[in-house]
């Protein structure tokens, strides 16, 4: 359980600096990481949502840590953080399954850069995500 918690944090800490990365100005697997119909991005996220963003995923890693490698019993808010470990668990899930249109298991669009990423990577890293937060969760509750 150690190398999941490990390989959560990790990826989730890559992901949340990635979105700082964006944010200030890089390029390098932009034109993968946003949906896109008919050649047009479906989001246009600001510098500053995309700051916001990259905390929060660092947060979710954070909780990832929390679950995995603190005491929780001597922790006050320790409830707190195993209610976000399930709530992270389910969120992934559904974003593993995704919208029905651009992204997850199920879209319909699959002809794009982002498609196919969403397809090999964001897909399978999302429902490992919901997964791995299942069981850390499960563990320490």
């Amino acid at each position: 359980m150690i190398l999941i918690a490990f390989f959560v944090i990790v990826t989730l800490t890559i992901a949340g600096l990635f979105h700082f990365y964006w944010a200030f100005g890089g390029k390098v697997g932009l034109n993968r990481a946003i949906p896109t119909v008919n050649g047009q991005a479906l989001l246009n996220p600001g510098k500053t949502l995309t700051i916001i963003v990259g905390f929060i995923i660092l947060g979710f890693a954070w909780i990832a840590y929390s679950l995995s490698f603190q005491d929780l019993s001597s922790i006050s808010y320790s409830q707190q953080i195993i209610y976000m470990g399930w709530l992270l668990s389910g969120i992934f899930f559904i974003r593993s399954i995704g919208d029905f249109n651009t992204v997850g298991l199920f879209k319909k669009i699959k002809s794009t850069k982002f498609s196919e990423f969403d397809t090999k990577y964001f897909v399978p890293l999302t429902l490992f995500w919901a997964i791995s937060f299942g069981l850390m969760t499960f563990q320490v509750s």
